[in-house]
């Protein structure tokens, strides 16, 4: 029967809707006990079968939103429905019916409408099993029955023989499963109305024939043993899944439970057979299954049952390999915001078609993850070619354009392969280092496919580790600070000091800032890290002045990240926390990256010019690698160069080479003539340091004078200096 979903009002001008859950849940009840009423056996009125299953429909409610997924909970709701006496073949497709239509819709809540969708099919799943369970059990119960009235009925004295033959004929006839009774040699003797209903209705064409003629195809090895051995008197009885052909040619699946009946003394005699026609169920069973293990978009397997061919594809024998290509379309996201996420559907469906028919070999199989992700796998003992002739086709496949709305658009992917033997990898990790791989050949441009690399999927498994223990490791005080000193080139005191930021990692040790800045960066911690590497620098430069102000005052000089620069709070955060430490604004220097400032506008520039108004200095970090415009320097709110270490690399002997003195000595004549400080990185000799004086820089780092270190070393150099 059609189902109604209502909506507006109704006619009394009473809005159809229901408002709180109970309220909601109780017209579900309501819609539920209407539509499997008419269908169902039983002596309630409609009102009182609908309170008979609401109960059943809070059950289904809160298995739906559940924090985890009880499948148990449908399995009772099924099974319950068959004490209701809802046996009906059409009670239990009516539910599912109502169940998929309405159940989201009235007892979703707040949920995610596809989690609480995907989870309502898992219910409609296990309310069939929990029916079909009961629904055996309850059948298997008249079966005993029948068969111990056909026994007592040949067992009997003959004074009750009228009487018992009486009783299972009422039973014979009036029961809802089919019965058969045949001889030993198979031939059908009798049977009942229900079966010859199952076989299309014609007595004549079930009456007569042999059991052995019946065979079907899909019948289970042991079917025809266990029948020998019941024949033969070895057996009691057997109960099997077994399918027959209809005249008609159709197929019929039935429950099969097949006695043997014995005379007065024992000896085989007859045999009774007693069907229950699961054939309907057994069709909805298998939708459900299609719907479980497919995309509803394209068709292809989806993730499910993916899964379930590679780990049996991982789980070969001795000799077998698998292939498997892990694709993501490159500039997808584009395709669905420019045109919207349903021209992004066509797409999609078309990609799955074309993968499709590459994948076709015995094998072979493609599924979609979701979204725009693909895989491809092939098995056998020769995939180590294979898997990339299959890479090469489906590469070849997104090559032609696809026309959606009109429009001809260029696909293009990235493709990570792993091949190898079976049994050495669990399904999770071949999907993982697929993905990492995947990710490698987007990274390199794209449309290309990558082969797996054991040494790459390490780093970028260790990549993925310190990202994610990263939000955690500020909370547990896993950072620390290091100082490298600032050295005057004139005089060799020393001036101030760059903190550098360590992590020190449960695990790894100790980590610099190359291997957690950039993760940072990219989650976005930088910020709250730069924030606390800002308030600990400031903090230290205080109790240097404090501990030692006879050593005069040292500058601190604190790396920005270009998060940071765009960060509303930037401005505030370092007023608040030098005001809090008691520090002077030209204390502190603010160290920049030249390419973090590349085309900057006056947006990005203003709290850097803000910051310099205070007393800030602002210094541009690794001058020289960012191929800027020198004019730029005039508009950049910055008092400090800090040349690149790549030009003190040659200054190593003495004398250097003239033309790296020449454009060095260009530079400082340049910053000089602009007011600018030039200070100089990565000085390891004397030779160095001494070209640099003589070229007019003004201070240097490097492990010449000292490698980073605690704060305290800072300031023992600060008195050998000004004691020297």
């Amino acid at each position: 029967m059609g189902l109604l979903r209502f909506r507006g009002r109704g006619a009394h001008g009473v809005s159809a809707e229901p408002d709180g859950p109970e309220d909601r849940l109780r017209r579900f009840a309501t819609i539920w006990s209407r539509a499997v009423f008419p269908v169902t056996s039983t002596s309630s009125t409609r009102p009182e079968f609908g309170e008979q299953l609401l109960p059943l429909a809070r059950r289904l409610s809160e298995a739906l939103r559940a924090r985890t997924f009880d499948a148990e909970e449908g399995r009772a709701v099924g099974a319950a429905l068959v004490d209701a006496h809802c046996t009906d073949p059409e009670a239990l497709s009516h539910s599912l019916d109502c169940v998929d239509a309405y159940l989201v819709l009235y007892c979703g809540g707040d949920g995610a409408p596809e989690d609480l969708r995907a989870r309502s099919a898992r219910l409609q799943h296990a309310m069939a099993a929990g029916y079909a369970q009961a629904l055996r059990e309850r059948t298997l119960a008249e079966q005993e029955s029948i068969s111990a009235a056909a026994l007592t009925a040949q067992g009997v004295v003959a004074q009750a023989l009228h009487a018992s033959e009486a009783r299972f004929r009422a039973v014979f006839e009036g029961a809802a499963i089919g019965i058969g009774i045949a001889d030993l040699a198979g031939n059908i003797l009798q049977v009942n109305g229900a079966l010859v209903r199952m076989f299309g209705g014609a007595e004549q064409l079930v009456r007569g024939r042999n059991v052995m003629e019946w065979t079907h195809p899909e019948d289970a090895p042991q079917v025809w043993k266990l029948y020998e051995e019941l024949v033969c008197g070895e057996r009691e009885h057997y109960h099997v899944e077994k399918a027959f052909y209809r005249p008609d040619g159709t197929v019929l699946w039935t429950n099969l439970t097949v006695s043997l009946l014995r005379d007065a003394d024992g000896n085989p005699e007859y045999q009774l057979a007693l069907m229950e026609d699961t054939t309907e169920r057994r069709l909805l069973n298998l939708r459900l299954r299609y719907e479980a293990t497919h995309d509803a978009l394209t068709g292809l397997p989806n993730r499910t049952l993916f899964f379930e061919r590679l780990e049996k594809a991982l789980g070969a024998g001795e000799g077998q390999r698998f292939g498997l290509c892990y694709l993501d379309l490159d500039g997808f996201k584009t395709i669905n915001d420019s045109l919207g996420h349903a021209a992004g559907d066509r797409l999609l469906v078309e990609v799955a078609d074309r993968l499709q028919a590459c994948a076709t070999a015995p094998g072979e199989m493609v599924a979609r993850l979701g979204g725009d992700e693909f895989v491809a796998l092939t098995t056998g003992p020769d995939t180590e070619r294979e898997v990339d002739e299959l890479a090469a086709r489906i590469m070849n496949a997104l090559v032609a354009p696809i026309m959606v709305d009109g429009r001809e658009l260029t696909v293009r992917g990235s493709i990570g392969i792993v091949e190898g033997p079976a049994g050495e990898r669990s399904p999770a990790e071949v999907l993982r280092s697929a993905d990492i791989t995947m990710y490698r050949a987007k990274s390199a441009g794209g449309n290309r496919f990558e082969l797996a690399d054991p040494e790459a999927d390490a780093r970028a498994i260790t990549r993925h580790g310190l990202t994610t223990s990263l939000p955690t490791a500020l909370d547990r005080g896993e950072f620390f600070i290091e100082y490298q000193p600032l050295v005057h080139l004139g005089d060799g005191s020393v001036r101030g000091a760059e903190a550098l930021v360590r992590w020190l990692h449960p695990q790894h040790g100790v980590l610099g800032p190359d291997r957690f800045i950039p993760l940072a960066e990219h989650t976005g911690l930088i910020v709250p890290l730069g924030r606390w590497v800002l308030e600990q620098s400031v903090r230290q430069a205080r109790q240097w002045r404090d501990r030692h102000s006879d050593a005069g005052p040292l500058r601190i000089n604190v790396n920005l990240s270009p998060c940071q620069l765009t960060h509303p709070g930037l401005v505030q955060d370092t007023v608040d926390i030098l005001e809090r430490m008691g520090v002077a604004p030209d204390a502190l220097c603010l160290e920049v990256t030249e390419s973090a400032l590349i085309g900057a506008d006056d947006d990005l520039l203003k709290p850097l010019r803000r910051l310099a108004e205070m007393g800030v200095d602002i210094a541009l970090d690794d001058f020289g690698t960012g191929y800027s415009n020198l004019a730029n320097l005039r508009r950049l709110p910055v008092s400090v160069l800090k040349l690149d270490r790549s030009f003190t690399q040659s200054m190593q002997q003495f004398p250097a080479d003239p033309v790296d003195l020449k454009i060095v000595e260009g530079i400082v004549s340049l910053a000089h003539s602009l007011n600018l400080a030039v200070t100089v990185e990565g000085v390891e000799t004397g030779a160095q340091a001494e070209q640099l004086r003589i070229l007019g820089c003004d201070t240097a780092q490097g492990w010449y004078y000292a490698r980073p270190g605690p704060p305290e070393r800072l300031h023992e150099l600060a008195l050998v200096d000004a004691t020297g």
